[in-house]
């Protein structure tokens, strides 16, 4: 078993990294290998699982996710506020019992929790909120997660960052593992939150800060989520296919594309009625838009649109008009891609089709959670395989 033989994509998907990243890796020679009469390379699954050995410490946090706690009355007012932010994923919660399980089962980037009497505040809510806040800021497990608090802050805490800045901490507050926000009016929370969520010690694929398309202040972290995900170059997969098919023929469009964003490629993990094509630059993709917000972008002409008017695949062959796009989004929040459709003449796409894109925009998110959640697996058993064995 020790020495069984693995493909280039084989290792690939063992390690948890995309093709081309295992190709580096032997090439490099960091993985032992050797060529087929065929001329393809071969290595040991027990130099693959020597190479997971050697990096089996936790990668560094890295998080899109947003958890906003906050009355029901003031849900829609904040939701909206942190909508404006392009790049992140926001899940709202009316109570901070609710919330505090999300966070269990997955650390955020941020934990925006709105003190605000929310009109609506029965049974001492705002009170439980509070001491949420309280609650979070002393446990170690949220260390990498950052606390902002709206509207006012609990007795006894500070805030240390943009918008809420205290000019003294008690001791207690400086052994506190979460660091804390304060931001005082609603208006200023998407600059607060934009600061905190950006790129600072992201330590690989840095995007082109003269590129001709719009990205979010995470997405040198995007770009290490989606090299995390191992999904680029991977071979066809009938989940996405199916998903693909299926949005093509529900919305009665030509052309359904899975798209994955590199930091200079727009690779297609799935299409359907492209045949010629499995990638383009990331300049031609419109998709470059859809991955900023989490909703479901549709422009009915292209050509009557600014931002896509000079686009090559819209002002040149193959003219396409229409588009309509929704993010895939992975476990922790950042839109590695998008499911769309695409067609050669203008038109629309009712409020059934919106909600339709975004169903089959989901299951493909949901496809690529299942997929991590295998990777970690994996790994946990390779692991304690090897630990029984030293």
């Amino acid at each position: 078993m020790e020495n069984d033989v693995l493909t280039t994509s084989e290792a690939a998907r063992l390690i948890g990294v995309s093709v081309r990243t295992a190709q580096l890796l032997i090439e490099g020679g960091t993985l032992r290998s050797w060529k087929t009469p065929g001329g393809h390379r071969r290595v040991y699954r027990a130099d693959v699982l020597a190479l997971i050995a050697q990096h089996d410490e936790a990668p560094p946090f890295s998080s899109a996710r947003v958890v906003l706690v906050a009355s029901q009355a003031r849900i829609a007012e904040c939701v909206e506020w942190l909508s404006a932010i392009d790049g992140c994923t926001v899940d709202a919660y009316g109570n901070a019992q609710d919330a505090a399980f999300a966070i269990g089962l997955r650390l955020p980037a941020l934990v925006v929790v709105d003190l605000r009497d929310g009109g609506d505040d029965i049974g001492g809510e705002r009170a439980a909120r509070v001491e949420f806040v309280a609650r979070c800021a002393a446990q170690p497990a949220l260390g990498a997660s950052h606390i902002v608090t709206l509207g006012g802050e609990p007795d006894g805490q500070t805030g240390d960052g943009p918008g809420g800045r205290a000019d003294a901490a008690s001791e207690e507050d400086a052994r506190s593992p979460a660091r804390i926000t304060g931001v005082a009016h609603v208006q200023a929370l998407p600059a607060v939150v934009r600061d905190l969520l950006r790129d600072r010690d992201a330590a690989a694929g840095r995007p082109d800060p003269a590129a001709p398309y719009p990205v979010a202040a995470n997405e040198a972290q995007r770009l290490i989520a989606l090299e995390r995900a191992g999904l680029v170059d991977t071979a066809p997969e009938e989940a996405f296919d199916r998903l693909t098919w299926l949005a093509s023929r529900t919305l009665n469009a030509p052309i359904a594309l899975l798209t994955v964003l590199t930091s200079q490629r727009q690779w297609f993990k799935s299409r359907q009625g492209l045949p010629n094509f499995t990638e383009t630059p990331r300049s031609w993709a419109f998709c470059n838009h859809t991955i900023l917000q989490r909703d479901v972008l549709v422009v009915a002409n292209l050509e009557h649109d600014a931002r896509f008017a000079d686009n090559p695949a819209v002002a040149g062959g193959p003219r396409f008009r229409f588009y309509a796009g929704a993010p895939v989004v992975d476990q922790d929040g950042f839109a590695l891609g998008s499911l769309c459709v695409i067609d050669y003449e203008p038109r629309t796409l009712d409020e059934e089709g919106r909600e339709a894109l975004a169903a089959l925009a989901a299951l493909a998110s949901d496809e690529l959670r299942l997929r991590a959640t295998d990777r970690q697996l994996r790994w946990a058993l390779d692991a304690l395989s090897r630990r029984s064995k030293g």
